[in-house]
Order: C-alpha cells, then sequence, then structure tokens
C-alpha cells in the first residue's frame, strides 16, 4: 500500500544518501483542477467551457499523447519541442468539448496559459512537503528530482521555494527518455555518484516511479495524493 504522504514514510533507519522524489504530484499539485483552471482562462477570452468537461478531455488528451522526451535532440531546441508539445494537448483538449473554434486567437490563449503555469497562481504545495525536505536536509542527505516535467520546472520550484532543497533536477525532456525509463535514474544517480542501493525515489505513480526505480534497484517509496 502507498504512504499517504511525505511525512508517513518509514523512519530513516537505513539512511540512503540521496533521496530523489517527483515533483507534479509528489512536492505540490494544481489548485483545483487542470480542467477548473483551463476553463477560467478561457472564459477571459470569451470562451465558455464546462470545467469538469475540459478536466476530462485533458487527461484523455495527455493519455494519448507519446511522452515528453526528444531523445538526439540539442539541448537549445527542447524549449521549443515542450512548448509544442503541450499546444498538442492544450488545442486536442478544447478540441475535444467542442470549442477550439470559438477561440478568436487560440495562439496568443495557448501562450498566455503556457505562461500561466510557470507562476505559483496554479500551483498548491502539499502540507507535508516543506517540513519533509527540511528533515531530509537538517540530516545532510543529498536531495534530487527526476521528473516527466518540462523545463519550467526550474522556474516553478523557484517560484514556490523549493528549489534550494535540490542539488540535482533531471528531467525527461533534457535525458532524453521518459521514467520508467532506467536510463533517467541511472543519469539522476551519476550526478550524485549514487550506487542505486544508496538511494531512494518517492513519487505518486507506481508505473513510473515506484516500478521504475525499483527496476534499477532504488528503494522505491509510492506516495498517496488526492
Amino acid at each position: 500500500m502507498p504512504t499517504p504522504s511525505l511525512s508517513a514514510k518509514p523512519a530513516l533507519t537505513d539512511r540512503p544518501k540521496v533521496i530523489y522524489l517527483d515533483a507534479f504530484g509528489t512536492l505540490f499539485g494544481v489548485k483545483g483542477s487542470v480542467g477548473e483552471i483551463y476553463s477560467n482562462l478561457a472564459l477571459r477570452v470569451g470562451v465558455s467551457t464546462n470545467a469538469q468537461a475540459v478536466n476530462r478531455a485533458f487527461y484523455q488528451s495527455f493519455a494519448a499523447a507519446e511522452r515528453m522526451a526528444f531523445p538526439g535532440v540539442e539541448p537549445d531546441a527542447i524549449p521549443a519541442l515542450e512548448y509544442r508539445w503541450w499546444k498538442d494537448v492544450v488545442s486536442e483538449t478544447f478540441d475535444r468539448v467542442g470549442a477550439l473554434e470559438k477561440f478568436s486567437d487560440f495562439d496568443q490563449f495557448y501562450g498566455d496559459l503556457y505562461g500561466y503555469f510557470e507562476t505559483p497562481a496554479p500551483w498548491r504545495v502539499y502540507p507535508d512537503t516543506l517540513p519533509s525536505l527540511t528533515r531530509w536536509q537538517s540530516m545532510n542527505i543529498e536531495l534530487g528530482i527526476i521528473s516527466n516535467f518540462d523545463s519550467r520546472l526550474h522556474r516553478v520550484l523557484d517560484v514556490l521555494g523549493l528549489s534550494a532543497y535540490f542539488q540535482t533536477v533531471t528531467l525527461s525532456t533534457e535525458v532524453g527518455v521518459a521514467k520508467p525509463d532506467a536510463k533517467i535514474f541511472q543519469v539522476a544517480l551519476a550526478k550524485h555518484s549514487c550506487a542505486a542501493n544508496q538511494a531512494w525515489h518517492i513519487g505518486d505513480s507506481e508505473a513510473e516511479d515506484y516500478a521504475g526505480a525499483k527496476t534499477v534497484g532504488m528503494r522505491a517509496i509510492l506516495v498517496a495524493r488526492d
């Protein structure tokens, strides 16, 4: 069974060298729902939608998309590819609810929406996040992030007051593979010169976080979020 929160994990009897964490869904989540945020932003430009329908459409579109990783791509090209990847998901979301053609300038709307998710406004840090990070930091345990988020995560961590806790951030778009692929975990381990059996990984996805970490020999902990 997954632990319900970071603070409810087992005691650190065998202290790891590094604790890696997933980001979205583990350290922080959205306020309300993605559908509510998308619908509220759409309403600002005169497009009325049902938030629950948009939320369902978003998760359908997200699940249908290929994992966000760009193997063999130069680092300078990654932000534009991330932008396009999310644009396809967002346009598909509004198309599923019959609202895409209602936008007078969807490109402008999407650009504003994309930037909005770099601000603190749509996010909430889970109550147990900061106490847990502070505790581990006080124990001189190194901390890293392994995430399938895009490169906006660096900015999000900063505006949420989380970036100072982490020595490394390893992203699927930068590595070229996404969790649960073993390579992303191995790249993260190499940044800390850490053997897999000296590391823990905590995340909210059984397939991407728990199974992926166990495959490479890390201790895997599944955290339950709402």
